[in-house]
């Protein structure tokens, strides 16, 4: 028989907006637990340098990650990495969260599950992922030092891997759907500095090639109509994350059609005890300064139901 433990409140996930609530909810007394499927630190770790969070004007996502795990750790909340939330009974008035390895009740849960990088979904995509495909620049950007890669995308997040790859490779190419790009402008003016990054607008790519690994990318051109096969040995792709949110869904808690939780201004779910806080709710801005505040929101929202406060009834 599994043993049942028992807390006063449970994050799912280690992330920027989970680390932050597992602070504000050690912080409140309460007996706290972060599951995490993954290493602790989430996407910001994955991150090969972050210019915009608040009081640090240049950090790399890794030390950004280790400085809030650390935090946590150090406010009493305990963190179980490598753990994978299974299921989700949210129709009592304790929470039961079933993982890979045991079972776990609380009053209160907060799902900060973030998000998983979305794929281009084009030919040869799946057939080379880990084979010159990849979906994290600071993971794998060193395995492509003086050689040619190609980025898919025109967000923050491509600019930052586009950035960070044209310090290690020969060439980098970016492929954008579009005639401008999306991210912020202090990225795009350090991009355009870049000598050896070649942008292509209004184009998309068709396939990936190759034998063993990646050899070649056929993109096409939507203004020309014109198609060209690329030398390359790498792809990076970077247009987006989808919600890690099926768990949820399956346990009733309310999404949109793309995924995304459905939250209220205080990251209430549809059910009352369960909160969700960053990139796997349905807030518009998704950075890492606003998953911080989401998470904050979500543990004091938390701590509120549990202990009913004299300001709160």
């Amino acid at each position: 028989m599994v043993h049942m433990e028992t807390w006063d409140l449970i994050i799912i996930g280690a992330g920027a907006a989970g680390l932050a609530a597992g602070i504000y909810g050690s912080r409140s007394g309460l007996k706290t637990l972060i599951l995490d499927e993954k290493l602790a630190g989430g996407t910001t770790a994955d991150a090969p340098i972050v210019e915009n969070y608040p009081g640090f004007p240049f950090v790399t996502g890794a030390e950004l990650a280790d400085k809030k795990v650390s935090h946590a750790k150090k406010t009493g909340a305990t963190i179980h990495e490598l753990e994978t939330v299974v299921s989700l009974d949210l129709k009592g008035e304790k929470k039961i969260v079933k993982t890979s390895r045991a079972e776990y009740e609380a009053p209160a849960i907060i799902i900060a599950s973030g998000a998983h990088y979305r794929e281009a979904e084009v030919k040869g995509e799946k057939e080379f992922r880990g084979r010159g495909v990849s979906y994290c620049g600071v993971c794998d950007g060193p395995f492509f030092k003086g050689k040619r890669v190609l980025v898919i995308g025109g967000g923050n997040s491509a600019c930052i891997t586009t950035l960070y790859l044209s310090g290690l490779a020969a060439a980098v190419f970016v492929v954008h759907r579009r005639d401008a790009f999306r991210a912020e402008n202090a990225l795009v003016k350090d991009l355009e500095s870049k000598g050896n990054v070649k942008v292509m607008w209004n184009t998309e790519v068709k396939e990936i090639k190759g034998d063993k690994v990646v050899t070649t990318a056929v993109v096409s051109d939507y203004q020309t109509g014109a198609i060209q096969e690329l030398a390359i040995d790498g792809v990076f792709v970077q247009i987006g994350e989808s919600p890690n949110s099926q768990v949820a869904k399956e346990s009733g808690v309310e999404v949109e059609d793309g995924g995304c939780i459905k939250i209220d201004i205080r990251q209430h779910t549809n059910i009352p005890g369960v909160f969700a806080a960053g990139d796997v709710t349905n807030y518009p801005v998704r950075q890492i300064g606003t998953a911080v505040g989401q998470g904050i929101t979500a543990a004091l929202e938390a701590y509120a139901y549990i202990k009913r406060p004299y300001y709160r009834k």
